[in-house]
């Protein structure tokens, strides 16, 4: 016998107050008193965000009549048991001010939320089919806003919603139902079709956007994507929610959409020649997070076939997921013919640069950040460059290494693109997780190669990948600019008028002199340091000079004298090397 469905309803309930009201009705609860949870994360974002905090109010009824709920622990609820064939209803309000791609957001211009964030788990039931009523804010002035989401409308059913209207929707169970954003709201929309697939752009925010030239270079982008998988594609249908405003980078993606945050400024606009360095930006986010379709969303680590919402969900693949899936985004740029070469080269420079700044690099391994993304990397702090290496920027180099290794050493027969269709085809079926090993395995199969030393060391260990000497293979030659200014070893940034140092490199100059990440520069042998004049003092001293420098510690002031560091090969550049090169060609697709 099919399991009745579990009907949700949201509504935004007061704007001023930025909460939601989401109704949860069970047609068959558990006997012993239906446990209801909010989850603890949003799978694709690696921290636990307790999203119960936000839980302003909850309330259980049944035929009219209040039924008691008891608190079981941070996020779970027990309501308690009913008479058989009673029907249980839980309401929750729940606030709604988190513009990330990740929560939920609600004001008088748009209304956005993550399944994740405001519908309640009814535990024993999640494999249940879910009908979600998506309703407006109550009042004129919201007659006009409409609904964008890859849910689809609940067809047959009383109240079904039409294409972009408020109404019914369906999801086969909860899983699905907390993978589809809703983007509620005046939004520009705009479509296109890519391999006979329909892929919308729902832009929320003031902007200037010229919408068909990021429709066309969008269609360039998922069309060499599909084809790079194969068809039949995935998802019947794809939808980018992109939230518009002044300074914000951000994605987090979905089986069949994405939820996008952006600058206005990285939009293209109409008349925009060429590409410039923020919609390049913009369009590599789009890419990652429609390459994560396949790798991530269906191509998963084996400890997340099935979610556990409750607590942290430990893997050391997500190098591979993110960092891949990082050294694909651009790729896909370049192959699709979006950007040019020379774009391409600056891009893979500047995460070569990234990635050699930090000295964190020598202190984690790859395999060790990914396991530890929920403790590190999703909780920077001021010495996290010192002590982590990020899985996506580096992440994204050994793909890369990886890649040259494999077509050099099998004289371009054989690429990550065998390794990651090869992956698809095997582990892009439900539940059919991919293992600690499994793409090394892969990767030998493939091309018959012992990868052994070369995952060892790039993935388990903490040597600096030798990508100079790869490169060259491909006629590409890498080069580092040192920079004529002796270091102090640290990253500075701007609080009103001071200048505070926001990282002390580990075992550099200011470190080894006793400054701190926090401390608050003023001056250097007696003159006043700022942001713009610090680098002027500096470019008049000496490598292995001694400068005096007076800080502020918390309300202390303190002196210094730091011995100053040679400038730093910190600019790292990529240049043609060899006209023709037929490895390259290969390669890039150029």
């Amino acid at each position: 016998m099919n399991a009745p469905p579990i009907h949700y309803a949201i509504t935004p309930l007061s704007i001023q107050a930025h909460t939601f009201e989401v109704r949860c009705r069970v047609a068959a609860p558990d006997p012993a008193g239906q446990c209801f949870a909010l989850p603890a994360w949003i799978p694709g974002s690696y921290l636990i965000r307790d999203f119960a905090r936000h839980v302003v109010a909850i309330r259980a009824e049944s035929g009219g009549k209040q039924v008691r709920l008891t608190k079981r622990d941070k996020h779970t609820w027990q309501a308690l048991a009913l008479p058989s064939g009673e029907t249980l209803t839980v309401v929750c309000e729940i606030y709604a001010w988190d513009l990330s791609v990740r929560g939920a957001h609600l004001d008088e211009t748009h209304a956005f939320f993550n399944g994740s964030s405001v519908f309640l788990r009814v535990l024993g039931q999640e494999e249940s089919p879910c009908l979600v009523d998506i309703q407006p804010p109550p009042g004129e002035a919201f007659k006009d806003w409409r609904v964008a989401t890859a849910l689809e409308p609940a067809r047959g059913e009383k109240r079904c919603a039409r294409s972009h209207a408020f109404g019914l929707y369906r999801a086969a169970n909860y899983d699905e139902l907390i993978d589809h954003p809703v983007e509620m709201g005046h939004f520009d929309l705009a479509r296109f079709v890519a391999c006979g697939i329909a892929h919308e752009i729902a832009l929320t925010g003031q902007h200037d956007c010229d919408m068909d030239r990021l429709c066309r270079d969008l269609k360039r982008v998922c069309e060499w994507q599909i084809r790079f998988f194969g068809e039949p594609v995935p998802m019947s249908r794809y939808v980018f929610l992109i939230t518009v405003v002044g300074d914000a980078y951000g994605g987090l993606e979905h089986r069949a959409s994405t939820a996008l945050l952006c600058s206005r400024y990285d939009l293209p606009w109409p008349g925009m020649k060429g590409v410039s360095e923020g919609y390049r930006t913009l369009l590599g986010l789009c890419s990652h997070e429609y390459f994560h379709t396949w790798n991530v969303k269906r191509i998963k680590p084996a400890a997340f076939t099935t979610y556990d919402l409750n607590r942290e969900n430990y893997t050391t693949l997500l190098w591979a997921f993110e960092g891949i899936t990082s050294y694909y985004d651009d790729l896909a740029l370049l192959r699709s013919g979006v950007i040019e070469l020379k774009d391409w080269l600056e891009l893979l420079a500047k995460t070569i640069g990234k990635v050699q700044r930090d000295p964190g690099r020598r202190r984690q391994s790859l395999a060790e950040s990914s396991f530890d993304a929920w403790s590190k990397f999703y909780r920077p702090d001021e010495n996290t460059p010192n002590a982590v290496v990020s899985y996506y920027a580096k992440g994204a180099l050994v793909a890369l290494a990886l890649d040259l290794t494999l077509r050099s050493k099998t004289d371009g027969a054989v690429s990550l693109d065998d390794v990651m269709r090869t992956l698809w085809q095997r582990h892009g079926i439900p539940g059919m997780g991919v293992g600690e090993e499994d793409i090394r395995l892969i990767a030998e199969e493939c091309s018959g190669l012992n990868l052994k030393r070369f995952f060892a060391k790039a993935v388990l260990g903490t040597d600096d990948l030798p990508l100079t000497r790869l490169l060259a293979v491909f006629g590409l030659k890498l080069e580092w600019a040192a920079g004529e200014t002796p270091s102090l070893g640290v990253k500075t940034v701007n609080e009103g008028n001071e200048l505070k140092l926001a990282t002390v490199y580990d075992q550099e100059a200011a470190q080894l002199a006793g400054l701190s990440a926090g401390d608050i520069l003023l001056a250097i042998d007696g003159l006043r340091v700022t942001s713009a004049s610090i680098e002027k003092q500096l470019a008049r001293r000496q490598a292995g000079g001694v400068v005096k420098v007076h800080a502020f510690r918390r309300d202390q002031l303190m002196e210094f004298s730091v011995r100053l560091d040679p400038p730093l090969n910190s600019s790292a550049s990529l240049a043609v090397a060899a006209r023709a090169n037929v490895l390259r060609r290969g390669w890039l697709g150029i």
